[in-house]
This record gives structure tokens, sequence and C-alpha cells, in this order.
């Protein structure tokens, strides 16, 4: 399973997951959902922290973590915002 799924169709491409990711490792896709906004993805899976912030800012509850994966942040800037 993936550490996050992004719902995309609850999106409404605000950004906040992107602009509070602390690895930077979400962006905004080229492509449009259905309401014509764009929605995040993630650049690398590997490099995800699963600190949950960005579930946590989006207020469309359009992102989901894993349960198993999160909170196993080891990133440093994760520890400081949690």
């Amino acid at each position: 399973m993936a550490k996050i799924r992004f719902d995309t169709h609850r999106c409404k491409g605000c950004g906040l997951c992107v602009l509070f990711c602390p690895t930077q490792n979400l962006r905004m896709s080229s492509d449009l959902n259905a309401q014509g906004q764009p929605y995040p993805e993630m650049v690398d899976e590997g490099t995800c922290t699963t600190c949950g912030l960005c579930f946590r800012m989006c207020p469309d509850a359009a992102i989901e973590v894993n349960p198993e994966e999160l909170g196993k942040c080891q990133n440093v800037k994760c520890k400081k915002q949690n």
C-alpha cells in the first residue's frame, strides 16, 4: 500500500499540502481533476517521511496517510513541527 493516497476528486487545488511538505516532495499535477483543479502528486515516494503534515493541512480531507506509516518521520524538520 502507498504511504499517502490523494483523492483527486475531493481536492480543490489549494496547494497547502505542497506548501507545508517539509521535504518538498509534493507538487501540483499539470493534470486537472473533474472540477478543473490541479491536484497534488508525490515527486518520489521513497523520500516521503509520512510525517502527516499534508494530511493535517488539507481542508478538503483529500489526503489519506497509511496508518501503519503515519508518524514514522525521521526528518528533523518534521520533528520540529510535530
